[in-house]
């Protein structure tokens, strides 16, 4: 088994295009989920992110054998008492992006303080053991939705490192730059070092 092979312990495109735009020049070879049709998706049932990841990547690691990477992420708005937070994701019976923005729209009509964040906490589970960690990027949802990038949330959110666009206005390098999900796989160089 080469270590420097990892399963990302997703079914999310999107999830799996950022990652491995990120990790292109590390040496890591990221395998989808898909790769091992067999598997289920990944349960999800702790209460806070890094939990579960770190489900996430428990489950792909005892299945596969292979080290495992996992994300779990969302969006905390203040306002909303930290909701959604673990459910972003299936925050409406959709489960959409669509409907999801529609409801934070709605929800956040009329309300002034609109400060918020975008989580994400990786965990990485091999023989040699786990861990897991979490990076975040502080904004405010806008008033409407704006911009064609990036997916989720990204049009409602104002990250304050690019004042006056949206995550969704920028380009990919420009999110990786300051996203969540960037400032989380900073650490993983030295993750992938100590697990693997």
């Amino acid at each position: 088994m080469s270590p420097s092979r990892l399963v990302l312990a997703s079914n999310n495109a999107h999830k799996l295009e950022e990652i491995g735009r990120m990790l292109a020049s590390s040496g890591v070879e990221l395998l989808p989920l898909s790769a091992f049709p067999e598997l289920p998706e990944p349960p999800e049932t702790a209460p806070d992110f890094e939990g579960n990841a770190l489900q996430k990547a428990r489950f792909v690691f005892e299945r596969t054998g292979l080290p495992a990477l996992a994300d779990d992420s969302g969006l905390e708005v203040d306002a909303l008492g930290g909701a959604p937070g673990v459910y972003s994701k299936r925050w409406t019976p959709e489960v959409s992006a669509e409907a999801n923005n529609a409801k934070l729209r709605r929800e956040m009509s009329g309300v002034h303080e609109r400060s918020a964040r975008f989580v994400c906490a990786l965990a990485l589970v091999s023989e040699r053991g786990e861990r897991a960690w979490r990076g975040t990027v502080e904004g405010q949802i806008a008033q409407e939705q704006r911009g064609e990038q990036g997916f989720g949330y990204d049009p409602m959110f104002l990250p304050e490192r690019a004042p006056g666009k949206t995550m969704a206005q920028l380009s990919p390098a420009e999110k990786d730059a300051i996203s969540h999900r960037g400032q989380a796989l900073e650490t993983l160089p030295a993750a992938i070092e100590a697990l693997l």
